[in-house]
């Protein structure tokens, strides 16, 4: 994967130098093929010479006072450049631009009469004018082949810049990606050594507490009593430390369920201020035991922290499915306290014991209730006081993690 975008970085990186190389070949082509295949440094000079020798030819047949030996060193100068083809460059298109040829000049002129140089010399005048028209046509095309690779060069720095720019850009969002990316991460980190250490506070509490008793517990039984509240405390630290599952204990929450019945899970909270009605038979459901516990201490410290009276835990079951219900008889709390005790880092109302507490354990709730598939209601009592009530569904497969309500950074 590494390997793949780095080469795909690389690629996009080298895409400008790569047009613009493509751009100016493609703009040149034209110019190098009027310039190379077409002639480079052609003129006219030798059809203008020829044109010369063969007028002075027929001017010396006209001329009296010259010898024969003379005008036939002049015929025969002009015949020389007119069986030389070599010479006369890009013949074969100039020929094209007119009725004159080179080979009707030299008829002519083997003739060797006075018609007859009159004749040759009308048709390298001809032929020279053809050369003059293809000279023209060559410049022309020579100036349109500069002007395109002059736009293209012009469209080419354009597009390179623009790409430079778009890349110059890309590397600033990626690197503003790679920015979030880190943040939310850290985020995530912080959101779940949160929650772990609001869940620790319990079992440390109770180990701590059940270390000190262990001290001065006088007979066997306390003892082993004692030990068996330190095992359980260390198996919930070791269950809601586990440093290679953090993310699937408390953000994308992932359940071990396994069908128990859930009354022995709620016994452990009977106490002298918490008041536990169970049902008489078995209460069997597909529940994460660790997690489930998680709930109700969550909910039963909450309850015992608002009121100074007693705290109701009641387990039943409605249309098919277990209902926990936790209720107090503390101030209770408005509709629009409803809403905001399920946001992170929000507390309930002043109480006799308010602001202990971290605002992490209704969230958490929540996000445990439904993993469990089910979810969480609040509804004041008539007295005075709060109920909360967790309705447990079928939990979510494995492969469907629960995310909501993320700590803010």
């Amino acid at each position: 994967m590494g390997l793949s975008v780095a080469t795909r970085e690389i690629t996009l990186s080298a895409l400008p130098a790569a047009l613009t190389v493509a751009l100016v070949v493609l703009a040149t082509q034209p110019a190098y093929q009027a310039l190379i295949h077409n002639g480079t440094g052609w003129s006219p000079y030798a059809y203008q010479g020829l044109a010369l020798d063969v007028q002075a030819y027929q001017v010396a047949g006209l001329t009296p006072g010259l010898s024969a030996a003379e005008r036939l060193e002049v015929r025969d100068r002009a015949l020389s450049s007119a069986r030389n083809p070599a010479q006369f460059t890009q013949l074969r298109e100039i020929e094209g631009y007119g009725e004159a040829r080179l080979a009707v000049i030299e008829r002519y002129l083997q003739q060797a009469t006075v018609p007859a140089a009159a004749e040759a010399a009308k048709e390298a005048v001809a032929l020279n004018a053809q050369a003059a028209q293809y000279a023209k046509a060559m410049e022309r095309q020579y100036v349109e082949a500069l002007q395109l690779m002059r736009r293209v060069l012009l469209g080419t720095a354009l597009i390179t810049g623009l790409l430079s720019v778009t890349s110059a850009l890309r590397a600033m969002m990626l690197w503003r990606s790679e920015l979030d990316r880190r943040s939310r991460r850290e985020a995530r980190q912080r959101e779940a050594l949160h929650l772990a250490s609001h869940e620790l506070r319990r079992p440390l509490q109770s180990l701590m507490l059940a270390s000190d008793l262990l001290r001065h517990a006088d007979t066997h039984d306390q003892r082993v009593h004692l030990l068996g509240l330190i095992e359980d405390s260390a198996a919930q630290l070791a269950s809601r430390t586990d440093l290679s599952r953090l993310n699937d204990l408390y953000l994308d929450v992932t359940l071990r369920p396994r069908p128990q019945d859930l009354r022995p899970l709620l016994e452990r909270f009977a106490g002298a201020r918490t008041e536990l009605s169970l049902p008489a038979v078995p209460l069997v459901w597909p529940v994460d035991g660790d997690r489930l516990r998680q709930i109700v201490e969550n909910l039963v410290e909450n309850a015992l922290r608002y009121t100074e009276g007693p705290v109701e835990l009641t387990l039943r079951k409605v249309d098919g499915q277990p209902e926990i219900e936790v209720c107090d008889h503390g101030p209770g709390l408005d509709a629009e306290q409803h809403r905001l005790v399920f946001l992170p880092y929000e507390q309930g109302p002043a109480g006799l014991r308010a602001g202990q507490g971290q605002g992490l354990g209704l969230p958490l709730v929540r996000r445990y209730a439904r993993a469990h598939g089910g979810d969480v209601a609040l509804t004041n009592t008539p007295g005075g006081g709060l109920c909360v009530t967790v309705r447990l569904g079928l939990p979510l497969d494995a492969r469907s993690p629960v995310r909501d309500d993320p700590l803010p950074a």
